[in-house]
């Protein structure tokens, strides 16, 4: 679904897909933002940013997210006019909360996984991860366009 929010000045657009809690969706979650973003005029940096960010969301809905037969949820929030991209990725278990490798102090410094949302950390301004009813989460991350 792909819609522009009326308001001042250039529109809002948002789109949202839901995929399937696989490789492939987490993937073509990727491909779809690219294609989207790129649509809209989006600058190569923010495009960028924001493919690496959705992978790595996409990837965490589909490794800890994940609950058979539910889908995961992209969506893109694109105000042009702020130079602002809102990514969020909403899947099915709220019980599992992330947390940047980082600020965990369970985390294995040596280990070859984990560190998705340390890179997320560092390309986002801002990330977070609110309760999606009924009982999943949604990861959010924006992104400012550095040449807005």
């Amino acid at each position: 679904m792909n819609h522009a929010t009326p308001g001042v000045g250039a529109p809002v657009h948002t789109y949202t897909q839901l995929l399937s809690s696989t490789r492939r969706g987490a993937r073509l979650a990727r491909l779809l933002a690219v294609t989207e973003l790129r649509s809209r005029g989006v600058s190569q940096d923010l495009t960028e940013r924001a493919e690496l960010v959705v992978a790595e969301l996409a990837a965490n809905a589909v490794l800890h997210g994940r609950v058979p037969g539910r889908c995961f949820r992209l969506t893109l929030v694109l105000d042009p006019a702020a130079g602002r991209l809102r990514i969020e990725v909403s899947d099915a278990r709220g019980d599992l909360r992330p947390l940047p490798c980082l600020t965990d102090p369970a985390c294995d410094p040596l280990a070859t996984t984990g560190r998705g949302l340390t890179l997320v950390t560092a390309l986002a301004d801002h990330w977070d991860c609110v309760p999606y009813p009924p009982s999943g989460k949604t990861v959010r991350a924006e992104l400012l366009d550095a040449g807005a």
